[in-house]
């Protein structure tokens, strides 16, 4: 019989050479709804008839999300994005209310 000067074990993941970790299903699922809100957001922000506004719209969208790319604390992402939500839909009221969003 042979024997072999090492074992064979699992090759690593792709994620493993990448330096990153699996997820699990809750930090799946709410990745969903931050990418769902993300969409929203650019798909509404389209319907914002001054251009200047509606940069700064999307640039203020992006930072936020860009500030809070690193938490992973499942509760306080769940305060973000429905805070995130609630404040969106404060900005898009005040701007039916001003004449600058068509829908």
């Amino acid at each position: 019989m042979r024997g072999y000067a090492t074992i064979a074990g699992k090759p690593p993941s792709r994620l493993g050479l990448r330096g990153k970790r699996p997820v699990g299903l809750d930090h799946f699922i709410q990745r969903q709804r931050v990418l769902a809100l993300w969409r929203d957001i650019l798909r509404s922000t389209a319907g914002i008839s001054d251009v200047a506004t509606r940069n700064e719209m999307r640039r203020f969208a992006r930072t936020e999300f860009e500030q809070h790319r690193l938490v992973d604390d499942l509760s306080h992402i769940r305060y973000l994005i429905s805070s995130g939500k609630t404040q969106f839909d404060n900005m898009k009221s005040t701007l039916i209310n001003s004449g600058l969003y068509r829908s």
